[in-house]
């Protein structure tokens, strides 16, 4: 599986990380290496990466696979990451940050999981339409569109092939 490559005008932006590691003093809890790699790695790359692309990118030394899960689920547990699921059984996950970039969307290639994402929110009006039709409040979305990135279609690789495979990514 691919990781993403696509950078966004607002990555300059990031939350610093003496910020982020401030937010985990704030909840009691200690700023070891490990974590603060992994928010360092989440802030930088900025799109939703599963718990081996983030072993991956840290490198041999820095923190075992099953320290990044226990940091993953503890952050997320904080609020301070979010668990996307697109529909391939791995889960992925993204830095929740407090500007502009904390409401999007992602459009996610069926062959290698390449992701983009997807700043516009077009949903806002049905949001509205939908709460309003049944007397809900505060409603909220999540939104993700799938199908094939021009390097797979490059390489011949289809729509229905992905269908078959269940949505798991074929690896191209």
């Amino acid at each position: 599986m691919k990781s993403s490559s696509h950078s966004h005008a607002h990555d300059n932006a990031a939350e610093p990380l003496a910020e982020l590691t401030s937010r985990l003093r704030q909840k009691s809890r200690r700023i070891t290496g490990p974590r603060q790699s992994i928010l360092d790695l989440l802030r930088q790359h900025r799109h939703p990466m599963t718990n081996k692309e983030i072993h991956a990118a840290l490198g041999k030394g820095d923190c075992d696979l099953a320290t990044i899960y226990r940091s993953m689920h503890l952050l997320e547990e904080m609020g301070m990451v979010k668990r996307f699921d697109f529909g391939d059984g791995t889960a992925r996950f993204e830095l929740v940050t407090g500007d502009a970039h904390a409401h999007h969307h992602h459009l996610v290639c069926t062959c290698c999981a390449d992701i983009v994402e997807i700043d516009d929110c077009f949903a806002d009006e049905l949001e509205k339409r939908v709460a309003a039709a049944h007397g809900f409040k505060s409603v909220t979305h999540k939104l993700e569109f799938f199908g094939v990135c021009p390097e797979c279609q490059k390489q011949g690789h289809s729509h229905e092939q992905t269908k078959r495979a269940r949505r798991k990514p074929c690896g191209c």
